[in-house]
């Protein structure tokens, strides 16, 4: 179940920081609408170790495609393009 404050509880900021643990973030709203969300930061490395395999796996993808669709150029060719 979400961890929902209002933004007036950071008056309080220990009360709050206390609620964040891993797995259980906590969500401060103002005015009734999400404005912060606070996270465990051990959760939050996690979360971009994984964005960050993701987008790797993405460019992969995108490698073996452009390999597929337009082919490879041999190692000669490439020293000459590159000036080699």
């Amino acid at each position: 179940m979400p961890n929902i404050m209002p933004i007036s509880e950071l008056r309080n900021y220990t009360k709050v920081v206390n609620n964040v643990k891993y797995g259980s973030r906590v969500y401060l709203t103002k005015n009734g609408h999400g404005q912060i969300a606070m996270i465990n930061m051990k959760e939050l490395d996690e979360m971009e170790k994984e964005l960050a395999l993701y987008r790797f796996k993405l460019e992969m993808e995108k490698g073996e495609r452009s390999i597929l669709e337009e082919g490879t150029i041999s190692s000669e060719d490439l020293k000459q393009e590159l000036g080699i």
